[in-house]
């Protein structure tokens, strides 16, 4: 079965879609066989691909709404093992009429169990927000990976998400969970950044990953040329350290 990772925290801006592709890259040069599903209505993972939204049939809103299967929706890379099921902000339209139907939670999760064998890894971008799409994600997952940006504000908030966590695993998936906390935008040569680098080992411990993001300008601009970090500057800081987050990852999941 596929491991199905969500990467998911409801604050915005703390490079959520940046290590979604970027470790679904990495994941895919060590050989995996990966899914990149792009559930937030902001199609970054899409357009950050190289998708060209205006040319697709097939989205995650019609397979959320289903009235499309997956595998209908996704669609190839130019990555060898890389494979992404993309969106559009039409998803944002989708979620209200989600919110009418039945088994709405369970949406995703079983839309991933009808294309489970074909991969070994399935990585779900989330959208910034503790939403009935995040739920689903959650619901789907077997565990989540938690980017957390090295600023002043970066706790606060994560104690709704990790509550949420809880609720999913009393009610509907026993088995999710926190596969890591991922610090970002790290600026080592900031007296800011390493306390609350500090705050997060303090609260995190062992589920911190040793490999910090940090701040470059190369993982800034690689989204605008449609590629990750991997495929627009390899030898980047940034670049680096998504290789050796993806490697944890590996280590993690077994």
């Amino acid at each position: 079965m596929a491991k199905v990772i969500a990467v998911t925290n409801q604050k915005g801006g703390v490079g959520k879609t940046t290590s979604a592709v970027n470790i679904a890259y990495y994941l895919a040069r060590a050989g995996k066989r990966v899914l990149l599903v792009d559930l937030d209505p902001q199609g970054n993972a899409t357009s950050g691909l190289g998708i060209d939204k205006s040319n697709l049939e097939t989205t995650m809103g019609e397979v959320l709404l289903q009235t499309a299967t997956l595998d209908k929706a996704i669609v190839p890379t130019e990555h060898a093992n890389l494979f992404l099921a993309p969106t559009t902000s039409h998803l944002a339209n989708v979620e209200v009429e989600l919110a009418k139907g039945d088994r709405k939670f369970t949406r995703l999760k079983l839309a991933l169990q009808s294309v489970d064998e074909q991969y070994d890894i399935m990585v779900i971008d989330s959208p910034p927000s503790l939403s009935l799409l995040t739920v689903n994600g959650l619901i789907a997952a077997k565990y989540v990976l938690l980017p957390v940006q090295a600023e002043f504000y970066a706790l606060e908030g994560l104690g709704q998400l990790l509550e949420t966590m809880k609720l999913v695993r009393k009610g509907m998936n026993p088995g999710l969970e926190l596969l890591g906390v991922l610090p970002t935008m790290m600026d080592t040569r900031t007296t800011l950044s390493n306390q609350v680098h500090a705050e997060i080992v303090k609260h995190f411990a062992d589920k911190v990953f040793q490999t910090t993001i940090p701040r470059n300008i190369r993982l800034a601009e690689a989204p605008s040329h449609g590629v990750p970090i991997g495929a627009y500057d390899r030898w980047s800081k940034g670049a680096r350290a998504y290789k050796a987050v993806a490697k944890e990852v590996l280590d993690r999941v077994g």
